[in-house]
């Protein structure tokens, strides 16, 4: 099959299979199930969604600023708007393709901040390690609170972020082993991916050489700290959402980012608004509620990252004119 239409399926049916959950979801249900949700969303109070907004910017603009001090043991010092920009654009490519935002961001700073491509892929592949154990640490605090629930959720699933994790180590160590093994090669193709990985783990390491750890550890607490505080204060928004604890905000929030990580932007197999919706249901929310609660967070981010990313695909040009 040509490669190009492999490549188009695999952006377009993922999506186009969200959509139709989406749109069966919807069109099974009753007509006054339908009415509430509509009513639940049009009347959800605006102050607490711009709150969430602007809480979620700030985790981005925490993530761009963080991302300096993995980039300045290596020897660059890149601005900080260039980062926020390129962490936008990531988010939107991911919209399209997942984990493809990983490397457009790599690639947008190389070329502006012109940084080897390889370096800079290390420190997202770190940056993201990183994230991995703060979920890891987020799971364990819902699952302390939320026990029961959470665990039969990830068995279902057969997810395990400590497992998970667990490989992406074990992957970094057998491929540094490999690049080691093949030190002494004189191959000129060896010697490009060689050169290649060895900056990759260079970018990798630098999570270890940095002179700010302790304010790379703020960042890192206060980027999940925005995180979960903009999905919490979506609840107000939502009038009979209003009691949920912090035990279910977690669980909701736990699932939430399982959902996002493993779909275009929370809409596939696992969308957004349904999984986070069917959490507050199993805690005894009515359904309306808690997909209006799904819907109004995915949505108002979803539309942030849109319009941020494609604006920094604009400026970015524009404000790196003599590079």
């Amino acid at each position: 099959m040509n490669q190009k239409l492999i490549k188009l399926l695999k952006i377009i049916l993922p999506i186009g299979l969200g959509v139709f959950l989406i749109w069966y979801f919807l069109s099974s249900a009753t007509p006054e199930y339908r009415q509430e949700l509509l009513n639940s969303i049009v009347n959800a109070d605006p102050m607490w969604v711009t709150l969430s907004l602007i809480l979620g910017i700030a985790s981005h603009l925490s993530r761009a600023y963080r991302w300096k001090f993995m980039l300045n043991p290596l020897g660059y010092k890149p601005k900080l708007y260039n980062n926020f920009m390129a962490v936008m654009i990531g988010y939107l490519a991911n919209l399209g393709i997942p984990r493809s935002g990983e490397v457009l961001r790599g690639v947008t700073t190389s070329t502006y901040e012109k940084i080897p491509f390889e370096k800079v892929f290390g420190t997202i592949v770190s940056e993201r390690i990183t994230d991995l154990i703060m979920l890891v640490l987020v799971t364990s605090l819902a699952g302390i609170l939320q026990t029961e629930y959470l665990m039969n959720f990830l068995d279902e699933k057969n997810i395990n972020p400590i497992y998970t994790l667990g490989i992406l180590m074990g992957l970094i160590i057998i491929g540094y082993i490999g690049l080691m093994i093949l030190k002494k090669s004189s191959n000129r193709f060896i010697i490009k991916i060689r050169n290649f990985g060895l900056g990759l783990w260079e970018g990798m390491k630098s999570i270890f050489t940095m002179k700010q750890k302790w304010a790379f550890l703020f960042h890192t607490f206060l980027i999940w700290f925005l995180y979960v505080l903009m999905f919490y204060v979506i609840k107000f928004a939502v009038p009979n959402l209003s009691s949920a604890s912090i035990g279910v905000i977690l669980v909701a929030f736990v699932v939430g980012s399982f959902s996002m990580s493993t779909t275009n932007g929370g809409i596939g197999i696992l969308p957004f608004p349904i999984v986070v919706g069917a959490v507050f249901v199993f805690f005894g929310f009515e359904k309306s509620d808690g997909e209006a609660f799904g819907w109004i967070l995915w949505g108002s981010q979803t539309a942030i990252n849109i319009v941020i990313g494609a604006l920094s695909f604009l400026f970015l040009p524009i404000v790196n004119r003599e590079k």
